[in-house]
This record gives structure tokens, C-alpha cells and sequence, in this order.
């Protein structure tokens, strides 16, 4: 039996998988990561183009609704990095949730 650990998955939040294995390879440093993922967050159709698995449509509307939720009570954010991970797209997420970008 597994042990469901939470109580939604939003995988359209996350980066595109091409831009994700671009700053994973070193392609581009955690600055134009940063950059690029609070783009991708804003975009409309064209972000679905690049990813073969994961489709990013609805992520302005999913960003509402968090943020929205956030207001009525406790959300987490969760990721595969290591909890202590300083470069890790959630925390870009939570700033742009809060309103700090």
C-alpha cells in the first residue's frame, strides 16, 4: 500500500522540462533559470509545445487559485529536490505566490 503524501499534484507549475534540463546540465546558471521559469509561468499555449509529458496550460488560473488558498490557510509547496535545495524552482514559486516578484 502507498502513502499518499499529498492532497494535490500541480505539475503545471513546475519548469518546463526543457528548461529544467537545461539548468540540470549546466546549460544556464540559477539567475536565467529564475528568469525564464517566471516567464513560463505567465505564458499562454506555446509552453506546451516543449513539453512531451507534462502540459503547462491553466498555470495563470492555477496561480489564482493558489494564491487564493494561501489566503484562507496553509498551502505547501513540495518538489523532488532535497528539502535544503537553495535552487529550486518552488522557491521562486512561493515568491511569485506572495507577490515578491
Amino acid at each position: 500500500m502507498s502513502v499518499k503524501r499529498y492532497d494535490v499534484w500541480m505539475a503545471n507549475l513546475g519548469p518546463s522540462e526543457e528548461l529544467l534540463r537545461e539548468f540540470q546540465t549546466g546549460g544556464i546558471a540559477w539567475p536565467e533559470f529564475s528568469r525564464r521559469y517566471r516567464k513560463e509561468l505567465y505564458e499562454s499555449e506555446t509552453l506546451d509545445e516543449r513539453n512531451k509529458t507534462i502540459k503547462n496550460h491553466g498555470q495563470k488560473f492555477t496561480l489564482r487559485l493558489l494564491q487564493e488558498l494561501a489566503r484562507r490557510s496553509t498551502i505547501t509547496l513540495m518538489c523532488h529536490c532535497a528539502e535544503d535545495e537553495s535552487h529550486c524552482h518552488r522557491h521562486i514559486l512561493r515568491a511569485v505566490l506572495e507577490g515578491r516578484v
